[in-house]
């Protein structure tokens, strides 16, 4: 059995809905942020990062949801990965843009004490990263397939984490609508059974 450790509010959702769309059966742990749980010493001594999400599967714990993602595919859902070499490059190309830019983006927003000790320094950060956010989104819009999904005409690894970090964006009051082919992906991942179904749990928000 699997356990992944969430909040709703985060990219532990993209591993949520991975795990819907392949019916794995997992028990889900919410770490709620509004006590600190993710720096009690019980749940560092799971994660010593302190972040989600956090998966624990028979062989020992993962974290990082890229590396999550990749172990979640190779051992139930091998079609999540497309088969042609270049095409599956593209997808871990397009994940690797999400988690060091997209993401990085995003966090800047409200968590500039990871990087600066200034206050005057995060409200900078602050007030910049609609900007740097509007334009990956940008250079997103532009560059994947949208056939209909990110990669292709099939669902890969890449749409739930394109998915979640899309609706992220609204936090920033960025305009979706001005990305039509994004708009639609958010859309069309809406619709997905998986995707109601981590927000039925309550791990999507």
């Amino acid at each position: 059995m699997l356990t992944l450790h969430y909040n709703p509010l985060t990219i532990s959702a993209a591993t949520a809905i991975v795990l819907e769309e392949l019916e794995v059966p997992y028990t889900p742990i919410l770490v709620d942020f509004s006590d600190v749980s993710q720096q009690s010493p019980a749940y560092l001594a799971l994660n010593p990062k302190g972040r989600v999400p956090t998966l624990q599967t028979p062989q020992g714990v993962l974290t990082e949801t890229g590396a999550i993602l990749e172990y979640l595919a190779a051992q139930h859902g091998p079609h999540l990965i497309p088969e042609d070499p270049f095409q599956a490059a593209r997808m871990r190309e397009t994940m690797h843009y999400l988690a060091s830019t997209v993401h990085v983006n995003y966090a800047h927003a409200m968590r500039g004490p990871r990087w600066a000790d200034l206050e005057s320094s995060w409200a900078d950060m602050t007030a910049k990263a609609p900007h740097t956010m509007a334009a990956s989104l940008a250079y997103l819009e532009g560059h994947l397939d949208f056939a209909p999904f990110a990669i292709g005409n099939s669902l890969t690894l890449a749409d739930p984490w394109l998915f979640v970090l899309t609706g992220f964006a609204t936090r920033l009051h960025i305009d979706i609508a001005q990305f039509p082919n994004l708009s639609a992906h958010q859309v069309m991942m809406h619709d997905r059974y998986a995707v109601r179904a981590a927000r039925n749990k309550g791990m999507l928000a």
